[in-house]
């Protein structure tokens, strides 16, 4: 017996009406499509740019090592607690070289280490401090330090913020400096400060009790020349990444993780779809008719590009068991960015055996933007889409 269905959407229509073969209506599937994001549309305001003038506010130098580093971040969830460990090793190595290098000496002592920073990276993010273990590995929520050293009460504060909907949590330390790379910290209050509250609401934490278990140092290895990258270590053998300003991929998966409307501009980029393994970490459409329907057109899961023009689409449902579908894609005449994709190879396969699934689904895919790491398309139902590659860099 085979399950039939036929999908075509190959000039980007806004409504494509699939045929179902009266065998069977994959609407009445026992799955929903998991929603990345609640929204009140079937649809998600989306701006993806392929312009090559970038905003002048939005430009962020950084010299080869430190692209090196940023490069090695991109990708990495959980701020290092989901990191593989080929991702872990580029970031240590480039970590390593960059403290290696002349940074801005004696980094204490200058102005380029005030303000707030952005953790972008931590090594042993499940243990030190109870924010560390508590927020730090939630890509939902965005973390800051915030160093200010040059005034009558020098502070250090961590800061965890939830949304700008609800709030942040602030945990502050009075500090000071030992010497050009070390400040000194003392945890002593903290509070989290909510949108929908006129007060704030003291954090349960008894810091004078706690004694020297509050106390600790922060030592900076590398503070670029800009004032824009940090790399410190803490007293309990952490390593931390820090920035003041992002580049252009690391605002966009920022945005995604937490909750927010893409709205990034992307410049440059690849107009070939690269092999490898890629995984959809966004789409700009929450909802559709049916799990098999998302799963047949991409919606979900793993994409695999082979170079011989094969394209597989890889979904889990169960443990142990997977959607599969196998299709090829040419390059469109209209456009040099354009592929059309036919998938007509399908089966939910568990262990050695598979399940075929008569389908059929035509479309289009526009590359807006394409890199090693991050991937951007414009496919079936016009939805975008956003891919993370998954099986790391191909050494050339």
């Amino acid at each position: 017996m085979f399950l039939k269905v036929y999908t075509t959407n190959l000039g980007f229509q806004s409504n494509p009406v699939p045929t179902f073969s009266p065998i069977f209506n994959p609407r009445t599937l026992p799955y929903k499509t998991p929603k990345l994001f609640e929204s009140s549309s079937s649809h998600r305001n989306v701006f993806v740019y392929r312009s090559n003038v970038v905003d002048k506010q939005q430009l962020v130098s950084f010299n080869e090592p430190e692209n090196k580093l940023i490069e090695a971040l991109i990708g990495i969830q959980g701020r290092g607690r989901s990191a593989s460990p080929q991702q872990l090793s580029d970031v240590t190595r480039a970590v390593q070289v960059l403290e290696g290098l002349e940074g801005v000496p004696d980094p204490t002592n200058s102005s380029l280490i005030e303000g707030r920073w952005q953790l972008m990276f931590t090594t042993r993010p499940g243990t030190a401090s109870p924010i560390q273990r508590t927020f730090v590995g939630v890509d939902f929520f965005s973390v800051f330090q915030e160093v200010y050293l040059r005034t009558n009460d020098p502070r250090v504060s961590n800061i965890v913020r939830f949304s700008d909907a609800i709030g942040e949590l602030k945990v502050e330390a009075a500090a000071s400096i030992k010497d050009g790379k070390r400040i000194l910290f003392q945890f002593d209050r903290a509070a989290f400060s909510f949108k929908f509250l006129p007060f704030k609401v003291p954090y349960p934490v008894p810091f004078r009790l706690l004694g020297d278990e509050a106390k600790g140092w922060l030592d900076t290895t590398y503070l670029s020349p800009s004032g824009d990258l940090r790399i410190s270590r803490g007293n309990k053998g952490t390593t931390f990444v820090l920035q003041k300003k992002t580049e252009p991929r690391q605002r966009l998966l920022s945005t995604i993780s937490t909750g927010k409307g893409v709205r990034e501009n992307l410049t440059g980029g690849q107009t070939e779809l690269q092999e490898g393994e890629w995984q959809m970490i966004w789409s700009s459409q929450v909802e559709t008719d049916s799990w098999l329907e998302n799963a047949g057109n991409g919606l979900m899961g793993i994409q695999i590009i082979k170079k011989n023009g094969q394209i597989k689409f890889l979904v889990g449902i169960l443990l142990g068991i997977k959607f599969s579908m196998t299709g090829r894609f040419v390059k469109s005449g209209h456009s040099n960015s354009t592929y059309e994709i036919t998938m007509d190879d399908a089966a939910i396969i568990g262990g050695q055996f598979g399940y075929p699934v008569e389908m059929e689904s035509k479309f289009n895919m526009e590359l807006l933007y394409s890199d090693d790491k991050i991937r951007i398309t414009r496919g079936y139902n016009n939805i975008v889409f956003v891919h993370l590659r998954m099986d790391g860099l191909k050494k050339k």
